[in-house]
């Protein structure tokens, strides 16, 4: 699977950790950026790694700043991702398998790297079944991107 890692100036630090982490078993790529300008802004930083999710470049995405929330509500707004905050593993459990999110978000400033490390492998462990009981839900979220683009 190829994911890609990424933080801002508050979660770049994580974001190695946990892609030194995933490195046995997946084709990962760290991609923080965090030079000063607008490349820096957590939501530059989550519509380019969303992008690129979207375009196939990466099949799952792990992106972090300070709380995941800017990052989480950013990577939202580019069409068709689905993005998860999850500071737990069943949420990164759920995320895949009921909302088949292709990202989910940590806060640096709010797990610890064993946690985070643990939450990134739950996502990555599940794939979310196309016929499974939460399609339905999935396909709803899927129109209701369509609807406000």
């Amino acid at each position: 699977m190829k994911v890609a890692v990424a933080g801002d100036s508050a979660g770049e630090d994580l974001a190695r950790v946990i892609a030194e982490h995933l490195q046995t078993g997946h084709d990962v790529s760290e991609i923080s950026h965090t030079n000063e300008g607008p490349d820096q802004f957590y939501a530059n930083l989550a519509d380019r790694v969303a992008t690129d999710v979207v375009n196939s470049v990466y099949d799952r995405a792990i992106l972090i700043c300070g709380t995941g929330i800017g990052v989480c509500i950013s990577a939202n707004k580019v069409p068709g991702i689905r993005a998860a905050h999850c500071h737990d593993t069943y949420s990164a459990e759920r995320a895949s398998l009921s909302n088949n999110a292709q990202i989910i978000t940590m806060g640096a400033r709010v797990i610890g790297p064993e946690l985070a490390k643990a939450i990134a492998d739950e996502f990555l462990r599940h794939q979310f079944d196309e016929a499974g009981r939460s399609a339905g839900n999935v396909g709803a979220i899927k129109e209701l991107d369509v609807k406000y683009r």
